[in-house]
């Protein structure tokens, strides 16, 4: 993964910034009547394209121009090669800067700096992203998820759930999955079939995967034909503790920070690119029950966090990028 370092959007780049990291630049909005307040609209724009003078400017003025106010932007430059990214959230009225004048907009600015990617997202107009989640026995990341989307903090649409475990329709999560019209599927695993045709076939019509604690390796062949990223939670900060009982292990070996650790998985186990990581510290006063308890309350947290991340453009897709850059 290519590290990047975050200068500020509002100074010029000059090596002796290029060397520092300082917090994102924040614009203030400009007061509004109550009437224009009620009608705008958030946005995210993610821009990447050989470096340049005046890029930020001609983004900024972009925004403004169609009375649009930038809340922030994170400007990111490599440390050995001479590229620019950046993360813009704004706010606009759609009536003044409809949705497809947007995408034509940013695209002239794409084709004036050569850019490699530009991409814009406006989560309370745009299509939410379709998710399949696969689970094994423990419900304590799907729980969260669910509960995630029905308040409305993640912008996804759950097509279904997936599980090599049996949940019966009077559990918590059957009744949940139930009363929001959400299929769930028990596919049964054996160390010579997977069902990873059968998960296949249930999951095309979906943007990306999320496993939820599914204690199953997919397959190279698996990913080659899903061909779209897929979102994994892991205990711990990897790779420590691998195999059975980890956290038993972990609580034995004394450890003293417990984490998570949300990644894009690829055919190397538990290598993948990383989104998000949370640690906890533990102490002596912890039981084992305790100790378990934290560490899944992190894990739900991050894998969360992760989903939030992808759904609002701070991590590009890996499948179309290869590296994570926010």
């Amino acid at each position: 993964m290519t590290l990047l370092r975050r200068v500020s959007s509002a100074l010029p780049k000059v090596p002796e910034f290029a060397k520092r990291s300082v917090a994102p630049s924040k614009f203030p909005v400009h007061p509004l009547d109550a009437a224009s307040s009620s009608s705008l609209v958030h946005g995210v724009h993610v821009f990447h394209c050989p470096d340049g003078v005046g890029i930020v400017a001609k983004l900024s003025e972009c925004i403004a121009s169609r009375g649009g106010n930038i809340l922030s932007v994170d400007v990111f430059v490599p440390e050995k090669n001479q590229v620019f990214y950046s993360r813009s959230e704004f706010v606009f009225d759609p009536l003044r800067w409809p949705r497809k004048d947007m995408d034509e907009d940013f695209r002239k600015i794409s084709e004036s700096f050569s850019a490699f990617k530009s991409v814009v997202r406006v989560p309370d107009l745009d299509p939410k992203y379709k998710i399949a989640v696969l689970v094994s026995k423990q419900d304590h990341c799907l729980v969260d998820l669910l509960h995630g989307w029905q308040d409305g903090g993640l912008h996804v649409n759950i097509n279904c759930v997936i599980s090599n475990h049996h949940r019966g329709p009077n559990t918590h999560v059957g009744r949940f999955l139930e009363r929001h019209e959400i299929p769930y599927y028990y596919l049964p695993t054996s160390l010579g079939d997977k069902r990873e045709e059968e998960i296949l076939t249930l999951v095309q019509d979906t943007d990306f995967l999320v496993l939820a604690r599914y204690m199953q390796i997919l397959s190279g062949r698996f990913l080659e034909n899903y061909g779209k990223d897929i979102i994994n939670i892991h205990h711990g900060l990897l790779p420590s503790f691998k195999g059975g009982n980890p956290s038993k292990q972990a609580f034995d070996a004394g450890v003293k920070l417990i984490g998570a650790t949300s990644h894009f998985v690829t055919e190397e186990l538990d290598a993948g690119p990383i989104i998000e990581q949370m640690v906890e510290r533990v102490s002596h006063r912890d039981n084992l029950q305790s100790f378990v308890k934290k560490s899944q309350s992190l894990e739900k947290q991050c894998l969360t966090k992760a989903i939030k991340s992808y759904c609002e453009l701070r991590v590009l897709p890996y499948k179309v990028n290869k590296t994570v850059v926010f």
